[in-house]
């Protein structure tokens, strides 16, 4: 389900509330390799499977700043806030991976607009976001984003 709202004054009003729970997303293998190539990160865990296999997680992983880097499009599907001109990652509190996501699992996005502060031109957005795994008893990722939003 989506939040729109339109303009910043809006957008304050929900500082401090929850924004909902994104849809479910397959962390495939595919995905996993390009991410490995994208960043010439290739280790076994990620993308040797059958290495993998005999490996801590019993399979491959996705790498930990995958699973971050899927936050911006699962977030996208929470808050869609029009009337901006601009709309720039200014980057991270706090992350944390308490657990890893194995590959063909779904993840999704519960998040909390925490705080919404005034700046010159907009406003600074911090979101406070878990990345759950479907079936898991912890998360993949927990993180506090940081973003602004320009008028």
């Amino acid at each position: 389900m989506s939040i729109t709202v339109s303009g910043l004054d809006e957008l304050k009003k929900l500082a401090g509330g929850e924004l909902g729970t994104s849809e479910w997303i397959t962390v495939s293998q595919e995905r996993i390799n390009g991410f490995a190539d994208a960043t010439g990160d290739h280790q076994w865990i990620h993308t040797d499977p059958e290495r993998a296999k005999e490996g801590p997680f019993g399979g491959p992983i996705a790498h930990g700043y995958l699973t971050l880097s899927l936050f911006i499009p699962l977030f996208t599907e929470l808050l869609e806030v029009e009337g901006v001109t601009t709309k720039v990652n200014y980057g991270l509190n706090k992350v944390r991976f308490p657990s890893p996501v194995p590959a063909g699992s779904r993840i999704r996005l519960v998040a909390r607009l925490a705080e919404v502060d005034e700046i010159a031109g907009g406003v600074q957005v911090t979101v406070d976001g878990t990345i759950e795994i479907e079936g898991g008893t912890k998360p993949a990722c927990v993180l506090q984003s940081v973003s602004r939003f320009y008028a």
